[in-house]
């Protein structure tokens, strides 16, 4: 366990994870063919496109505001979380921490959680967010513009807000059945 809020993943632990999302999760990086991962049972699917036209970008900061707080609520004491930035650097984030890492970039202007380096919303390559057993997380798809949450306890804590701000639904526990066309 670190006692560091947030470390940047290097070298093996950095192929680590990557080898582990790819193997529960079928992980398929394409630009064409969707969903990219196995989405697992729990999970709901919503589109994006409720972002498109968001003045202010104040629905992209209610996201962004609901699921970090889920994932901060889901995480057990002493528990860190994955955030992987697709073909970007990667972290291992504990929430439990006080923030130590001040001067990371930020993706988006206005509330996020202090010492994030990087937000759920999928903003040119996958966006991943999982609890250190990859027991609940997020997958963000720029290319589908979409966005999975799934794991019965993050679902519990942030799907009736996520749907609020994003009404679609795409898909649920990985499959369109009982959806509208």
């Amino acid at each position: 366990m670190t006692t560091e809020a947030l470390l940047r993943l290097y070298g093996r632990e950095h192929s680590d994870i990557w080898d582990r999302f790819h193997s529960e999760f079928d992980f398929r990086p394409n630009t064409y063919v969707f969903p990219g991962i196995t989405e697992p049972a729990p999970s709901i699917t919503w589109s994006l496109d409720a972002l498109d036209d968001d003045p202010g970008d104040r629905g992209l900061h209610r996201l962004v505001d609901v699921v970090q707080d889920g994932l901060v609520k889901c995480s057990r004491p002493g528990e860190a979380l994955w955030i992987l930035d697709w073909q970007h650097t990667c972290y291992r984030l504990r929430p439990d921490l006080p923030p130590t890492d001040m001067f990371l970039p930020r993706v988006l202007e206005g509330r996020t959680r202090e010492g994030w380096p990087l937000t759920p919303y999928p903003d040119g390559d996958y966006a991943v967010f999982l609890a250190e057993d990859l027991r609940f997380g997020t997958f963000g798809h720029p290319w589908e513009s979409s966005f999975c949450v799934f794991g019965a306890e993050l679902l519990d804590a942030v799907a009736e807000d996520v749907h609020q701000v994003l009404a679609r639904v795409l898909r649920r526990d990985g499959n369109r059945d009982g959806l509208p066309g």
